[in-house]
């Protein structure tokens, strides 16, 4: 019939569809495995009649065993599989009971969670708020304040193009929160935040971006505000550095501050990058005014900290120093330098003449005017000499203040006053 109205053709023989495999599964384990798991001490005789009831096929020895597991029981794959089923024929009654060891070590947080920690206490000691911001941002935000911009890690299908590419700096996103609260008249503000930039020097499509962890804050507005008695504080370069320095000190590092106009979307004048070594940290200095105008906000200070480097740079904590006895010995200076002699090359000046007895060095005053000459400026230092095994004569520090002097004229043409 089916082949009169359904047109269809009779084939001779048997046709198949497929074949479904029936042989064994084999699994293999060991007694010691075994007892060790289920905390038995059973014989290779108890685990030959648990299976010999369950008929499965067994061979080898206690030394190692495998099972030729029936397809029926599906469910028996591993080892683990097993000793569920020894655990189950022999009796759950008849395990033995055991309390729970307790030698586990304890636990402790990474370098890099006590660096966040760290920073995030000294930030909010400053009066910093903590804020998170996108890691998708737009293709120009992304490497608006990266010196050296790597190439974009961009979404194969953004939602929007505000969201569309992995940013390579934090700045640019507190900006944004910036910009939000000051058209909502919320004009003094310190935020700062913990995240992660993108560095992608391969193949966007092919490798993924290197995560880098970072710190970045921005301040705006007053420090303090105007009462009765004082004027106004508007925040200034200094009070952000102010905040790096609290930082650095925290953590032990010794960095430089250089000057810089490489990064285009900060003050030429205002900007300084942060070092340790040769190594790079991050920078700091003032959004410039272009910027600020695109973002539409007020004088804007930021800075940004590559916290990947910092944890790599840190030392192991410093032994213990006994406090010593013997008093110190101060000695100022006034030097006559050219106006665009920076502290930072004074103090490298100061410290290229190897006084070792030299423990810190502190500069009190900067003067400028007619009187000193044009482009000329005044710098004051305080210098202090301490010998933690003897008290320190005149004579010495006499030669020391000699040493500091030729090494000023030598390296900055400084004339001390």
């Amino acid at each position: 019939m089916i082949t009169e109205l359904a047109g269809a053709t009779v084939r001779k023989g048997i046709v198949s569809a497929g074949e479904l495999d029936t042989s064994d599964v084999a699994v293999s384990s060991t007694l010691a495995d075994v007892n060790r798991v289920l905390g038995t001490e059973l014989s290779y005789a108890d685990v030959e009649d648990v299976f010999r009831r369950l008929d499965f096929g067994l061979s080898g020895n206690a030394e190692i065993f495998t099972v030729s597991v029936p397809r029926r029981r599906w469910d028996i794959t591993i080892e683990a599989d097993l000793f569920e089923e020894i655990a189950r024929i022999y009796g759950y009654d008849r395990l033995p009971t055991t309390l729970p060891k307790d030698d586990g070590t304890a636990g402790e947080l990474t370098a890099t969670q006590k660096l966040r920690r760290q920073v995030r206490t000294i930030a909010e000691g400053a009066g910093l708020t903590e804020i998170i911001t996108y890691a998708l941002t737009t293709p120009e935000k992304a490497v608006e304040f990266t010196a050296q911009p790597s190439n974009l890690t961009e979404l194969m299908w953004p939602m929007t193009v505000d969201r569309s590419v992995l940013r390579q700096n934090m700045v640019s996103g507190i900006l944004d929160t910036v910009a939000y609260n000051v058209a909502r008249k919320n004009k003094d503000l310190a935020l700062y935040e913990i995240g992660k930039v993108f560095e992608q020097t391969g193949n966007p499509k092919e490798e993924l971006p290197k995560e880098i962890n970072s710190f970045a804050f921005a301040l705006t507005g007053l420090v303090a505000e105007k009462d009765f008695q004082t004027p106004a504080v508007p925040v200034d370069f200094f009070y952000a550095k102010g905040i790096l320095e609290a930082l650095f000190t925290r953590l032990g590092l010794e960095v430089t501050y250089r000057a810089t106009a490489e990064l285009a979307s900060l003050h030429p004048g205002r900007t300084a990058v942060i070092s340790h070594g040769d190594q790079v940290l991050g920078f700091l200095g003032q959004v410039h005014p272009v910027t600020a105008k695109a973002y539409d906000i007020p004088e804007t200070y930021v800075a940004e900290l590559n916290l990947s480097a910092i944890e790599e740079a840190l030392q192991p904590a410093a032994p213990f120093v006994e406090i010593t006895k013997f008093p110190a010995v101060s000695r100022d200076v006034a030097l006559l330098l050219k106006a665009e002699v920076t502290h930072q090359e004074v103090v490298d000046a100061i410290q290229a003449a190897g006084v070792k007895r030299l423990t810190a060095i502190k500069l009190f005053d900067v003067f400028s005017g007619e009187k000193l000459g044009l482009g000329m400026k005044s710098m004051a230092y305080s210098l202090t000499f301490q010998n933690p095994e003897d008290s320190l004569t005149d004579e010495e520090v006499a030669r020391y203040m000699d040493k500091i002097q030729a090494s000023l004229e030598e390296k900055v043409g400084a004339e001390v006053r």
